[in-house]
């Protein structure tokens, strides 16, 4: 839209809008809806009762290119954009979050911090399997008392003899503990800033530094087949050459990295909200009550538009970030307003689709139910809905 006075007036001229997506991006929509309706949704319901970890979805998801999708070709990637990457977790959520919430970390979280901050060296050592799938990697930012407060880091590396020695514990961290993964990122102090703040830098940890120990996985309301665990360093030493960009930027790197993984957590939500509509929708059409099917009833059709009509917004607010990301414009005000309003979408449309099942709804049987669980940690995950009011009061001039 531009704005323009005239005689005295002030009009608006708007420029034309096109919401569709290039066939490149209608591809990858419908590639990940076929993925995710044929491979992961007929198991979804297993892995979670099972806490099992997808291992040979997450290879399905390399041999497709998803972990590729919004990185370059001469870095290893699929060339595709975050828009792209945004639908593909959109759909492999409507089916499952757990496998959805595995895709996105690995991209957003593990693979993303390499791509932006790393030396040379290091993208050439890290990427190539991180970006075929193959290799996991984790993102080491919560602590224990560092949550929402995430410059409280008490985890500490001290530099000597050309190695990092590194002590602490990172809490919460995803795809830290797989088979496949191939260490953590994460935040230390590294020193002492000029202002006698602390200064706070990124270090490369790899799995098989001694001293560096993960527990067993958390026992989880949802999101149960993913990896999430709780990771301490006791005199772990990496090479002094394992620092992810300068000295000092840990906290902006890694506070970048979450603008760009709200996207990845409202496309999820989004994508969650999609797959309880579904359900709501389909038992609707299927359950009878008074001699009739549930959907001929007023009071439950108003509850299914209401429901789309939620997620369609949500979805343009997601897709609208994305698509300020890919053109280089500034997406910090709009991920972080799609993050909080698409989460708090999808425990609204949840908890209707809950409700129209009725007792049902309350059944492990339904997917709904899983649904109902996996849902709560897309208002935590990437910054609470509390930390989203306050970052956006602070972008609207508060």
């Amino acid at each position: 839209m531009n704005e323009r006075v005239l005689r005295g007036r002030r009009t608006y001229t708007f420029e034309a809008m096109d919401f569709d997506l290039t066939p490149e991006q209608r591809a990858i929509e419908q590639l990940a809806r076929d993925f995710a309706r044929n491979e992961v949704r007929p198991r979804a319901a297993e892995m979670d009762r099972e806490e099992r970890f997808p291992y040979d979805l997450v290879s399905m998801m390399g041999e497709l290119g998803f972990f590729g999708l919004p990185f370059p070709e001469n870095v290893g990637g699929s060339g595709g954009d975050t828009t792209s990457y945004a639908l593909a977790v959109m759909e492999i959520a409507r089916a499952d979050a757990s496998t959805a919430i595995t895709l996105a970390a690995a991209v957003s979280l593990g693979a993303m911090p390499f791509y932006l901050f790393g030396t040379q060296a290091q993208k050439e050592h890290f990427l190539p399997l991180l970006l075929q799938g193959k290799q996991l990697w984790g993102f080491g930012l919560t602590e224990p008392d560092a949550g929402s407060d995430a410059a409280n880091c008490k985890t500490r590396a001290r530099l000597a003899d050309g190695r990092w020695t590194i002590n602490g514990s990172k809490a919460f961290i995803t795809n830290s503990g797989t088979d496949i993964s191939g260490g953590t990122t994460i935040t230390a102090i590294t020193g002492t800033r000029p202002d006698g703040k602390s200064e706070i830098s990124n270090l490369v940890v790899p799995q098989e530094t001694p001293g560096f120990t993960r527990s067993r996985k958390y026992r989880k309301m949802g999101w149960r087949a993913s990896d999430t665990r709780e990771l301490s360093f006791a005199d772990a030493r990496v090479p002094e050459d394992h620092l992810l960009g300068q000295r000092g930027e840990g906290l902006r790197q890694f506070l970048t990295i979450l603008d760009g993984g709200r996207i990845s957590v409202a496309a999820l939500s989004v994508g969650l909200a999609l797959g309880a509509y579904d359900e709501a929708l389909a038992y609707a059409k299927e359950r009878r009550a008074f001699g009739r099917s549930i959907a001929s009833f007023q009071a439950i059709q108003f509850k299914l538009v209401d429901m789309i009509a939620q997620i369609e917004h949500a979805k343009l607010m997601t897709l609208k970030a994305a698509w300020e990301k890919d053109n280089g414009r500034d997406y910090v005000y709009s991920a972080s307003l799609a993050k909080l309003y698409a989460g708090e979408v999808s425990h609204r449309v949840v908890n209707e689709a809950v409700q129209i099942h009725g007792g049902y709804g309350f059944i492990e049987e339904y997917p709904v139910s899983r649904m109902y669980r996996d849902q709560k940690i897309n208002e935590i995950g990437e910054g609470t809905n509390e930390v989203q009011r306050m970052i956006l009061a602070k972008l609207i001039g508060i």
